[in-house]
């Protein structure tokens, strides 16, 4: 027994189920156990009779003709409270196919939101395929099952678990078929799926965050994608998200070799500078507002509201953003973006008073990057940068220590069975630039320099892959500020290594708002993660259209739209198919567009609405032509 206080039973025949639930439960359970049909048919049982009497002799409430479709229509608002609906067994009668068995489904779900409570349960049990899920052995076909996970999202529910339905456990329980019928369902290899409610999708409002620039505070625009990402307090010292507990647990274990410091989290969101054409593709251009708030006094610390402010803007991409900037008169150079990497900031670090050689360094917080989607790749994350400065011919051996350190904190929070490996390699001279840490040029790969990529491999990792990247370990000269020193970087990805060590499989669940996510790692534990949504359903679009022949397509534009859209719900986008015109000279596209959410209710009705937005947006931004 869960420990529910009010139990509602739908759709009963001969209340079996009902005299067991009543047994096994304590005298502070509240039971009331209902049927479809009217008690004068279902006495003409004798088990049902005799069931019937012995739950009114133990106080159970026993109603006939409801209809489970429409519940709150027999329950006073005061009385609309379940902690727990059962219906086992549903079914419209006779040879009614899986469409009319869905409808029934979609209604009684629509009703147990009437009267269930905030975190109360809905337990369907379907025999053996019904569900549709793969936790159905054999599955049936999508399109062949009831799609029950789907069916319950319609109303706000998801699957948070499924569990064999052993009558034998029940006592003295015996199924029946429709209405009673004797001919009863049979419950080999049949389920019971629990539902609970899901948080709704947000109605995004733009967000204005404030942020110290040039030793003033400005305002600038959060990007969309980004509204619910700002000032989540992941890394205070309250928090008990994974990434801080396993960021401090690499701090600590680092302060027993280094001496360290921690710098301060003043660095700012945006950051102005020149980035290879690579990286501007990847960034996330903004025009911050420097009239609103010009003040050199902070207005709080990461302070965000929603509150649109006249003249803030977020550019698609760098084109955009000097086309906007050349309206307004400004120069061209004065071009900021979010945050891509702590790097950025290594100059100001190693330039301040206390930067101390032989101390490391260490900032952590997100960073913001423009990406292709999938499951594993982070539009945003916290990273930990480890600096230190050390002589020249001694970068090897600081490099050696942090690798012991990071590998000795990493394997003792890894599950059984994962390894952590160090891969090392030589960047070439003609795809590498010159690193020095003076006023024009920000770090980058050196010529010939060697550098180590953290992965980590879980025994759920593909066996073809070489596990994840989380992080690089490098080394470059310090340049015109000391020749005699030498600067070792280590980058660390927090949240993918939180992934891997919690074994969590999609980087949207680190960011979910839902209770459940936080409540497994209570006190800062650090165990496997159980996904409170289970078997989401998933819903397939596809879009085609025409690129102009002297229009270069911005796929990572087409996947940041994607994400802007559909609030972070597109799981996947593969390009189908691709062909030239011979006359033309344009180019055909056709993506497949996975839908799919990991810890809300979605429903094939608004995953269409963010399919038909998406179609707008692209053609507006992308200057492609639909077909």
């Amino acid at each position: 027994m869960r420990p529910t206080r009010r139990l509602l039973l739908v759709g009963e025949g001969n209340f079996s189920f009902s005299a067991s639930l009543c047994d096994a439960s304590d005298h502070e359970t509240h039971i009331t156990a209902t049927c479809y049909e009217s008690e004068e048919r279902v006495s003409r049982q004798a088990l049902a009779k005799n069931n019937i009497q012995h739950l009114r002799g133990k106080g159970v409430e026993v109603c006939f003709c409801v209809d489970c479709t429409k519940l709150k229509d027999y329950f006073l608002p005061a009385k609309r409270n379940f902690d727990c609906i059962y219906f086992n067994f549903p079914h419209c009668g006779r040879k009614a196919g899986v469409t009319k068995n869905r409808e029934l489904l979609v209604k009684f779900f629509c009703s147990c939101a009437d009267v269930l409570t905030e975190k109360g349960e809905v337990h369907v049990a379907l025999c053996k395929g019904q569900g549709g899920t793969p936790a159905d052995q054999p599955m049936r076909e999508w399109h062949n099952s009831w799609q029950v996970v789907a069916m319950a999202a319609g109303a706000g529910f998801i699957l948070s678990d499924v569990h064999p339905f052993n009558s034998e456990d029940v006592h003295g329980y015996k199924c029946t078929g429709y209405r009673s019928q004797d001919k009863s369902f049979s419950v080999e290899g049949a389920l019971n799926h629990i539902f609970t409610r899901s948080l709704p999708f947000p109605h995004p409002r733009p967000v204005i965050c404030q942020t110290e620039l040039e030793g003033k505070w400005v305002s600038f625009q959060v990007p969309e994608i980004f509204v619910d990402k700002m000032n989540r307090g992941f890394l205070d010292t309250n928090s008990d998200h994974p990434v801080r507990t396993i960021n401090e647990k690499l701090i600590a274990q680092l302060s027993q070799t280094f001496p360290l410091q921690r710098v301060d989290h003043s660095l700012s969101l945006l950051h102005q500078g020149h980035l290879s054409a690579v990286s501007q593709s990847n960034a996330f251009w903004i025009i911050p507002n420097t009239e609103q708030n010009s003040s050199s006094e902070p207005p709080g610390k990461g302070t965000a509201r929603s509150v649109l402010f006249p003249g803030l803007h977020f550019c698609r991409d760098i084109d955009q953003y000097d086309r906007m900037k050349a309206q307004e008169g400004d120069q061209l150079s004065e071009r900021y973006r979010l945050r891509s990497s702590h790097l950025v900031y290594v100059q100001d670090v190693v330039r301040r008073l206390s930067f101390l050689p032989g101390t490391l360094h260490v900032l952590t917080g997100p960073v913001f990057r423009k990406c292709l989607i999938s499951p594993h790749t982070l539009p945003v994350f916290h990273e930990t940068l480890f600096i230190c400065a050390v002589d020249k011919g001694t970068e090897g051996s600081c490099i050696q220590m942090l690798m012991d350190n990071i590998k000795n904190t990493v394997s003792s929070l890894l599950p059984p069975l994962s390894c952590f490996t160090l891969n090392s390699t030589v960047q070439e001279a003609k795809s590498s630039k010159t690193i020095e840490l003076n006023d024009s040029v920000m770090p980058e790969p050196q010529l010939d320099k060697t550098q180590y990529f953290i992965c980590v491999k879980t025994d759920t990792s593909d066996s073809k892959a070489n596990g994840s990247c989380i992080g690089d370990i490098s080394a470059a000269p310090w340049g015109t500020v000391n020749s005699e020193l030498s600067i070792v970087f280590a980058s660390v990805n927090l949240d993918l290594l939180a992934m891997q060590i919690c074994g969590i499989s999609d980087w949207r669940m680190l960011w979910t708002l839902d209770e459940r996510f936080l409540n497994q790692f209570i006190g800062g534990e650090l165990g496997p993660f159980k996904s409170f949504s289970l078997h989401p359903p998933s819903y397939v679009h596809d879009v085609s259209f025409w690129v102009p022949e002297w229009e270069q397509f911005d796929e990572i534009a087409f996947h940041t739209i994607a994400r802007c859209v559909s609030q972070e719900t597109v799981m996947s986008i593969q390009l189908l198919d691709s062909f030239q015109h011979p006359q033309t000279g344009q180019t055909s596209l056709c993506y497949r567009l996975t839908f799919q959410s990991c810890d809300k209710a979605l429903t094939r009705q608004q995953v269409a609405e963010m399919q038909m937005q998406f179609r707008k947006k692209i053609q507006q931004c992308l200057h492609i032509t639909l077909r």
